[in-house]
């Protein structure tokens, strides 16, 4: 810490403990006003500065404030004289945005008051790296305590909340863009109108009170939301606009390259792309089960699609044929309109085909022909002794009786799958 700021810490720390507008006014001043409290006295600067230059030792569960009852005063505190006193991250600083956050892994920030604070990139659990080395027990002394804690309107985002326990804390508003919330425990929290534009919630825990009316979960700006494994808990998804949720992260992900742009290997695109599907398919069940069959799906759909894609990879390319005609036909059952297309097509180009080839007159003989050709599955009226199998009329209108049998096979299939949910 610089002897510049002690001394004006000690300084400023003359006014009476009572006198919390006049602090509030002089942190407004100083560019910091996301700061309310009085600043703590010098002991436990003194202390919190010594817990902070502990070394962190992820297999023995030690952290520089593991245990430690933590008030807003002190997050106040801690985020002022982070990294010497250059502060906390601005989020909004592209420049800053490979700044560490404060480390807070182990602490206990129950029922503090943290609204509105720069807690971007902060550590409250372990990252992704060090989660695949270490115990369950490892990632359970890491997880911070924040219960019943108030978040409105915080900056949390890019923070590392992996396993965090944030049981009926209150993050309305809250910007979690592209937090780590994978296996962190949500039941009762309050999302309400929170930023989760590119964040995880991969395997988190929610119950039927988690609340997420007006949850942004994502757009092609900031990314979309990861949401593979979550146990939902009967949590309401009824409130949540799902219309606005393009895609899902996993999904986004698979798309994108790797690293500095390069192609990524065969068996990373296969498991993302898998993990894509999974995630999808696991959100249209959640949300037929809650009647939001509209919204189902759309999700279920664009499981189908992304499942090509893995027959593709796997090079089962007779599957994959097969599947892009299903898809082309009907969208896989979730696209009846395309039958109905199909069907109005194909009527009209063997109409037209009969008036060129076969000389009908193209209303009502050539229209009646494909009809009867295209229902009727071998019934060719008004042709008599010309019914002969060499007649170019009688090929082309048992190839229309072909196609017509897969378009009603796919328009039977597709509205019942579409209106009685078989």
């Amino acid at each position: 810490m610089s002897k510049e700021y002690t001394t004006r810490s000690s300084t400023l720390h003359r006014l009476t403990t009572n006198q919390d507008e006049a602090w509030k006014g002089y942190w407004q001043s100083q560019g910091q006003p996301w700061r309310t409290e009085p600043e703590i006295d010098a002991q436990r600067q003194r202390y919190l500065a010594e817990r902070r230059a502990l070394e962190p030792d992820i297999e023995n569960g030690i952290y520089p404030f593991k245990d430690i009852k933590l008030s807003r005063a002190d997050v106040e505190w801690l985020l002022a004289t982070h990294e010497n006193g250059r502060g906390p991250v601005d989020w909004n600083d592209q420049r800053q945005r490979g700044r560490e956050g404060i480390d807070v892994r182990g602490a206990d920030l129950r029922q503090v008051d943290l609204s509105y604070l720069p807690l971007a990139r902060v550590h409250a659990g372990l990252d992704q790296e060090a989660w695949y080395k270490t115990s369950k027990g490892q990632r359970n002394m890491a997880a911070a305590w924040m219960n019943s804690a108030d978040f409105t309107g915080a900056h949390l985002e890019e923070a590392r909340l992996r396993r965090v326990h944030l049981e009926d804390a209150f993050l309305w508003e809250a910007h979690l863009e592209k937090a780590d919330l994978f296996s962190a425990h949500l039941e009762g929290t309050n999302l309400y109108y929170a930023h989760l534009d590119g964040a995880s919630l991969r395997l988190a825990f929610l119950d039927a009170a988690t609340y997420l009316k007006g949850a942004s979960l994502g757009n092609k700006k900031l990314g979309y939301v990861s949401l593979a494994d979550i146990r939902w808990g009967n949590s309401n998804l009824a409130v949540v606009k799902w219309s606005q949720l393009g895609m899902l992260g996993e999904e986004e992900k698979a798309c994108q390259k790797g690293r500095d742009g390069k192609r990524k290997d065969l068996a990373t695109q296969l498991h993302e792309y898998e993990e894509a599907v999974r995630a999808n398919r696991q959100l249209a069940v959640v949300l037929q089960g809650q009647g939001l069959n509209e919204h189902a799906a759309y999700f279920a759909y664009r499981a189908q699609n992304l499942q090509r894609v893995v027959l593709r990879h796997q090079r089962k390319f007779v599957g994959y044929l097969f599947s892009g005609m299903l898809d082309l036909l009907a969208g896989y059952g979730y696209r009846p309109g395309r039958s109905v297309l199909w069907y109005v097509l194909i009527i009209f180009g063997f109409t037209v085909a009969y008036f060129a080839v076969g000389h009908l007159p193209f209303l009502p003989d050539a229209l009646v022909f494909s009809l009867t050709s295209f229902h009727g599955r071998g019934f060719f009226p008004g042709l008599g002794s010309e019914a002969s199998l060499h007649n170019p009329l009688i090929v082309m209108a048992a190839v229309e009786a072909v196609l017509g049998l897969f378009i009603e096979i796919s328009f039977i299939a597709t509205f019942t799958k579409r209106f009685y949910n078989s």
